[in-house]
């Protein structure tokens, strides 16, 4: 099998090459094709689209998070492999050709995937509260190794405020020193880079200039040290990210018409999922609607078709037409229209927003929350606070890092839905022929395969 290197830059689409010279010289001398946005257009559910050549109907990732029946309970970014219902790319290859081995740096679902070499941000939780910068590795001795060349996985360059190219940096020079120990025959490198300010400021290439003159300069290095070793990269993306202005607070709505249920805790409002009639988990562009009571299916349709900004509501046949029939997905599917998005917003009162929402927990907050990467501009004293917050982690006391605003108009950019307009459609370059000029995003498996094999 030939060598294979598959990066995902995150965001990419045409609308950007101008401002990517080196991308753009790149792509152009490949057979470059963009594909077509699936629902929904988000990290998880579009990756194990490309690794599997299936729909989430069928591997089951509807979505960064969904509602668990079974727990009663909402979860998000959650990483074990097991979730990923349908064999990859890997399984195949590796039936065809023992010798085959496969490097997945930083792909979602990527704990105890049946991959030889894995990277993936893992924070350790310690029993004082405080947060530990970390990754898990496959196998375990490749997390020293990295840790002892590069230092820690700087998590807090990863996501929320202080999300910066360090984090795309570190996985670039993670995916180096693997590729030299190990020499995989397919390897798989995330870089999240464009997907911060694209989302702060939406296609804004002045106020993005510098980070998109990062990841340039990123690609250039990381492609050059492959063309050395005798291999062309594919380069490709999850999706576009287009410029919005209308939040959605779709579980206010929800609360409003009296079908949501809190828990008030030290004064505080806790969505109380399984005990709801109706909620939602939103997800960029795109809110999965759970109904408990079956019998405020019709009301919760009609409010939502009602609802500015949302453009469709998909029931039972909706989800089977764009491949989201499967029992993770909501009762219901909300999809917003192109300028807008989802909060996870349920509190109508921000002096009871649960401790979490100033705080970037994504895996305690019932929803996507974008906002996470401001700090609160209303707050003269953020940064002030943030450093004593700081200070009191260094000496091991616990802290509560309350340092993110409640204001979801700041988002300017956001993705999920079926962008009509290809200049904002995700990317993909290969090496060798691609079919046509616009792939389904099943698609995208077979030309990693074909590279891959020469087939």
């Amino acid at each position: 099998m030939r060598k294979t290197v598959v990066i995902d830059v995150v965001g990419l689409s045409k609308s950007l090459l101008e401002h990517l010279p080196f991308i753009k010289a790149y792509t152009e001398k490949k057979h470059l094709a963009t594909v077509k946005p699936m629902l929904p257009a988000v990290t998880t559910a579009v990756q194990s689209t490309y690794l599997t050549g299936q729909w989430p109907s069928e591997h089951g990732i509807v979505g960064n998070g969904w509602y668990d029946r079974t727990d009663a309970e909402i979860k998000f970014w959650k990483q074990s492999n097991r979730l990923v219902d349908a064999p990859k790319i890997w399984d195949k290859a590796r039936k065809l050709d023992p010798t085959f081995t496969c490097s997945q740096m930083c792909w979602w679902y990527n704990m105890y995937a049946n991959v030889d070499y894995s990277l993936t941000p893992r924070p350790n939780y310690l029993a004082d509260g405080r947060k530990m910068p970390d990754c898990y590795t496959s196998p375990a001795s490749l997390r020293d190794l990295l840790t002892e060349k590069l230092g820690k996985f700087p998590l807090f360059n990863y996501w929320g405020p202080t999300a910066s190219i360090k984090s795309s940096k570190w996985i670039v020079d993670a995916t180096i020193i693997t590729d030299k120990l190990y020499n995989p025959t397919l390897t798989f490198v995330y870089l999240p880079h464009l997907d911060y300010c694209l989302q702060k400021f939406g296609q804004d290439p002045v106020k993005n200039a510098k980070e998109l003159q990062e990841i340039d300069d990123l690609m250039k290095y990381l492609i050059t040290y492959y063309q050395e070793q005798h291999c062309e990269p594919i380069v490709l993306s999850e999706y576009g990210i287009t410029n919005v202005d209308h939040p959605i607070h779709i579980n206010r709505l929800l609360r409003e018409a009296g079908l949501l249920t809190m828990r008030v805790e030290n004064g505080l409002e806790l969505l109380d999922a399984g005990a709801s009639r109706a909620f939602a988990v939103s997800d960029h562009q795109l809110a999965h609607i759970y109904i408990n009571d079956p019998s405020c299916y019709k009301q919760v349709k009609a409010l939502l078709e009602s609802t500015p900004g949302i453009d469709v509501v998909l029931d039972r046949e909706g989800k089977r037409q764009h491949n989201l029939h499967h029992p993770r997905s909501g009762e219901l599917v909300a999809v917003a229209d192109a300028k807008s998005w989802f909060t996870y917003y349920y509190w109508t009162d921000d002096a009871k927003a649960p401790d979490f929402a100033r705080s970037v927990e994504i895996f305690k907050k019932p929803g996507y929350d974008p906002v996470e990467m401001f700090m609160n501009p209303a707050d003269p004293f953020v940064k002030l606070k943030a450093g004593f917050n700081l200070i009191k982690k260094k000496l091991g006391f616990r802290y509560v890092m309350n340092v993110i605003p409640l204001d979801a108009t700041l988002i300017k950019g956001s993705h999920g839905r079926l962008e009509e307009n290809p200049i904002y459609h995700p990317l993909i370059a290969s090496p060798r022929p691609i079919k046509g000029d616009s792939l389904l995003a099943t698609e995208v498996y077979n030309v990693i395969w074909d590279h891959l094999t020469g087939e």
